[in-house]
């Protein structure tokens, strides 16, 4: 990441990290989104109508100027000020950092009182109340519509030496990280206004009740841990981290340990920075879901629709989690009937989408489709991304006639 004017400069200064491997399971949304359920966009219409600007193919660009506009401002929510180095379990983190990585107690006790208590945080973490219907129509409404497509057509057109460098690379389409950052963040138009420290520590302490409190509290402490970590490495103010209510962090909306374990310099500047550079999002998207499984090799359609039979021989197939590992002729066997012939090399696995009082959608989906749950774990999120992506290459290609 880029130099900051650091509030607390003196605190990692003396400290040098040696060089690290540099997002996220998520919701069923992205974080932004949840955050800011109040701002809607315009209904979609067909993906091919949309408006947009001839393509001009340019070099990778730094993020858009209005993501940078919006991180200068000031955080957007009132934290409450209470002294977290008296909190004894926070007292204990503090010594974990002090033995494990060799930060200073005094100074770790003085960013400690800086940090702020976030109650939205909290509540935004809690999962929607139960009984409200899935309904895949109204979800990718929100998503594929002419304002992110006309989006996604300038992103494309800005950074398609980076987008095709990417994809040469590690093998992912260009269309591919498009839709995941057009999905994640408008291509940085909104990349959360919490300040990452203070979100972390919240739900690191305070997680609200929950089945799986003790875990999700685990986890947000070891984010806490990496952020600490990730800001002491790119020698930047911890606190000028800014992203989701969660935490995320960029374009693409990384949580701080991944962009240590899977972000990448794709940029070449020495630093890996996915507030401020396009192409290292980019290539840190791609990395993520090679990592994650995506197969370069698979060139068929990554999911494609079928019709299922009313025996429902079908329905223990939808239990098999978020993986592909069913061969073709299983499909076949359980009553599922294919629109077009599925390729017979490769594995499946079914997916609903839910629409309501309407009838579900069932797919047939490839494994680089579960590698995009790895993203997010969420089958409305995953083909949003190829909606989305399709959407952009499409009337990015109209625009070229």
């Amino acid at each position: 990441m880029k130099q900051f004017v650091p509030a607390f400069a003196s605190l990692f200064a003396a400290f040098v990290l040696s060089a690290a491997p540099l997002h996220q399971a998520g919701a069923a949304e992205p974080h932004h989104a949840k955050a800011a359920k109040a701002t809607k966009t315009a209904k979609a219409s067909k993906p091919a109508k949309a408006k947009v600007a001839k393509p001009k193919a340019k070099p990778a660009r730094k993020a858009p100027a209005v993501a940078a506009a919006a991180a200068a401002k000031t955080i957007d929510y009132d934290g409450e000020q209470v002294n977290f180095a008296e909190w004894q379990a926070v007292r204990d983190f503090g010594d974990e950092m002090v033995a494990k990585h060799g930060f200073e107690r005094g100074e770790m006790d003085a960013l400690l009182r800086q940090v702020r208590f976030v109650e939205s945080a909290v509540q935004l973490v809690k999962p929607a109340p139960p009984g409200k219907p899935k309904n895949w129509q109204a979800y990718s409404e929100r998503f594929i519509e002419p304002i992110r497509i006309n989006a996604g057509v300038r992103f494309w057109n800005e950074n398609a030496e980076a987008l095709a460098r990417a994809e040469a690379t590690y093998g992912v389409p260009a269309e591919i990280l498009v839709g995941i950052i057009g999905v994640e963040t408008v291509y940085g138009r909104d990349t959360g206004r919490f300040r990452v420290i203070d979100t972390l520590t919240t739900l690191a302490f305070a997680y609200p009740e929950a089945p799986n409190r003790a875990a999700r509290a685990a986890f947000f402490r070891s984010e806490l841990e990496q952020a600490l970590l990730l800001a002491r490495h790119e020698k930047i103010d911890p606190f000028s981290l800014l992203g989701s209510f969660a935490g995320a962090v960029g374009l693409p909306q990384f949580m701080p340990g991944n962009i240590l374990k899977y972000g990448v310099d794709f940029d070449g500047d020495g630093h890996i920075d996915l507030r401020g550079s396009t192409a290292d999002a980019i290539g840190s998207v791609a990395n993520f879901l090679i990592q994650h499984g995506w197969n370069p090799l698979d060139k068929a359609p990554t999911v494609l629709q079928v019709s299922v039979a009313p025996s429902r021989a079908w329905e223990p197939l939808l239990e098999r989690g978020l993986s592909a590992t069913l061969r073709a002729e299983e499909l076949l066997g359980a009553g599922i009937t294919p629109d077009v012939p599925l390729p017979g090399e490769r594995l499946y696995g079914l997916v609903d989408l839910q629409n309501g009082a309407e009838a579900t959608e069932y797919w047939a989906a490839s494994e680089n489709f579960f590698a995009i749950t790895r993203y997010n774990r969420s089958y409305f999120y995953a083909m949003s991304v190829l909606d989305l992506g399709r959407a952009v290459r499409e009337a990015r290609s109209d625009a070229l006639l």
